[in-house]
Parts: structure tokens; C-alpha cells; sequence
């Protein structure tokens, strides 16, 4: 999977899932623009990372929840790099809370910086991507939450659902220009911000309780991530991919389940 020649645009890269996606990139052979929210204290952390592997990575704070950061990020991308080959897109925004407390402001929040900037990181790089002609690669980081049910997370889970349905139908349109479009539906992935909802000891715990016997790493993604960015992946679009250690399937096992007293 050799992204030489390649550039890169990643959102929310400055930890957890868009840091691992960086790296791995990078550590293809890929040149990376990495984003992360205004006042991020740990952007140039990543992109540090990133040079000392002997790869060209530009910085850029940039709101991708609105639509002029979005413009702001893609303009700042362009003349930093010139072209855009790879796009990963990772806004995202989350709050636990029970279904009948839910503030409605933050309903629309998180529907706002979860689907809604995907749409437009997505459009504004596809738009680049389809008038310079020579294909592309885009990747939606969404979440196993498209499928599962999960209390007090219904905005988050509806949001990536919908991510999941508007991949396919924009790898649809996008097929013609030989831009590939999909999606990743990592697991229970250990990230600083599970740090901060969870105990670490909570953490380690329920890892060993999972079928792989640990939580997933945000490499596990960014290896997922080179894969469909590469050409290896040329055959494959409007398709999703969990990565998540068969945690969809946790309760599935012989062991959890109770047989019947032989009579």
C-alpha cells in the first residue's frame, strides 16, 4: 500500500482516530494536511510526529463544523499543497445523555458536526477532486453506532447512520470520476476521550470482556484507512467497514449464552 506521490487532507487529526489515520499515511509514503479546532494543543504535536517521518505535513486550525471553516480549511489546504488526492473525514461531536433529557440544542449539534460537515468536507474536496481530474479517495470515519442502538447516544448513533446512507448515495454519483467513497465503522476504540467518560480501570476492563480481548487503537483504523486509500482498494466504493474486534457481536458467544438444563 504505497501512497508515495500522495496528499492527504485529514480532519480532527490532532488525537485519537484522525492522528492514527495521519500516521499511517504517512508512514505509507503520503504528504498529510491535518486539522484540528482552533487553539488545539495538540495539532503541532501530530504534525511533528508526522515530519519526523520524513513527511511533508502542513498544520491548519480550522472549525470544520461550520461551512466557512470548511471553505477556510479546504482554500488553506490548496495553497499549501496544490492537490488533494485523499480525503478523511473525521468531524465529530458527542454527548451521552438520556434520550428524554436531551437538550435539543445539542440534538442539533451533534447531527451539525457529525453529518453535516462530512457533507460539506466532502463536497468541497469532491468539487476539487472531480476538476483536476485523475480520481480520489474518500473516507467517512462513522461507527458501529450506525447499527447499534446504544442508550443515551440516539443523536450520535442517527448522525452516523445518515453518514453511513449519504457515502453510498455520493460514491454513487462520484463513481463516473472514478473517485472512491467509504466508510469506517470503528468499534470501542481507546482514545483520550474515552479516557475522560471512562476510568482507565473501566477501560481495561470491558477491553478484556470484548471478543478480541482489548479495545481497538486508533492505528487499527489508520491501518483500515490505507487500505481503502490505496490502490489495492481501486475495485472497492459506497462500501462501510467496520473495524472493531467483533465488538457488534460481543454477546454472541457460547459463553453468553445460558443452554438449557439437559431434563
Amino acid at each position: 500500500m504505497n501512497l508515495s506521490g500522495k496528499v492527504a487532507l485529514i480532519t480532527g487529526a490532532g488525537r485519537g482516530i484522525g492522528k492514527g489515520c495521519a500516521l499511517q499515511l504517512a508512514r505509507r509514503g503520503a504528504d498529510v494536511v491535518i486539522n484540528d479546532r482552533p487553539g488545539s494543543l495538540d495539532l503541532e504535536a501530530t504534525a511533528a510526529e508526522i515530519r519526523a517521518l520524513g513527511r511533508i505535513c502542513h498544520a491548519i486550525e480550522a472549525d470544520v463544523f461550520s461551512r466557512s471553516g470548511c471553505e477556510q480549511f479546504v482554500t488553506a489546504a490548496l495553497e499549501a499543497v496544490k492537490k488533494i488526492d485523499i480525503l478523511i473525514s473525521n468531524p465529530a461531536y458527542s454527548r451521552r445523555c438520556a434520550f428524554l433529557d436531551y437538550p435539543p440544542e445539542e440534538f442539533e449539534r451533534t447531527i451539525n458536526g457529525t453529518l453535516i460537515s462530512g457533507f460539506h468536507m466532502s463536497q468541497l474536496v469532491a468539487r476539487h477532486m472531480v476538476t483536476r481530474g485523475g480520481g480520489g479517495k474518500i473516507v467517512f470515519i462513522s461507527s458501529v453506532q450506525a447499527e447499534m442502538p446504544i442508550s443515551l447516544c440516539a443523536p450520535y448513533g442517527a448522525a452516523k447512520a445518515g453518514l453511513n446512507h449519504m457515502m453510498r448515495s455520493i460514491a454513487v454519483e462520484l463513481a463516473p470520476h472514478r473517485i472512491n467513497v467509504n466508510a469506517i465503522e470503528p468499534g470501542w476504540i481507546d482514545t483520550p476521550g474515552e479516557h475522560v467518560t471512562f476510568s482507565d480501570e473501566k477501560i481495561a476492563n470491558e477491553g478484556q470482556r470484548l471478543p478480541w480481548g482489548r479495545l481497538g487503537l486508533p492505528e487499527d483504523i489508520g491501518h483500515a484507512a490505507a487500505f481503502l486509500v490505496s490502490d489495492e482498494a481501486d475495485y472497492i466504493t459506497g462500501t462501510v467497514l467496520p473495524v472493531d474486534g467483533c465488538f457488534r457481536f460481543k454477546d454472541c458467544g457460547a459463553e453468553s449464552i445460558v443452554p438449557l438444563t439437559a431434563t
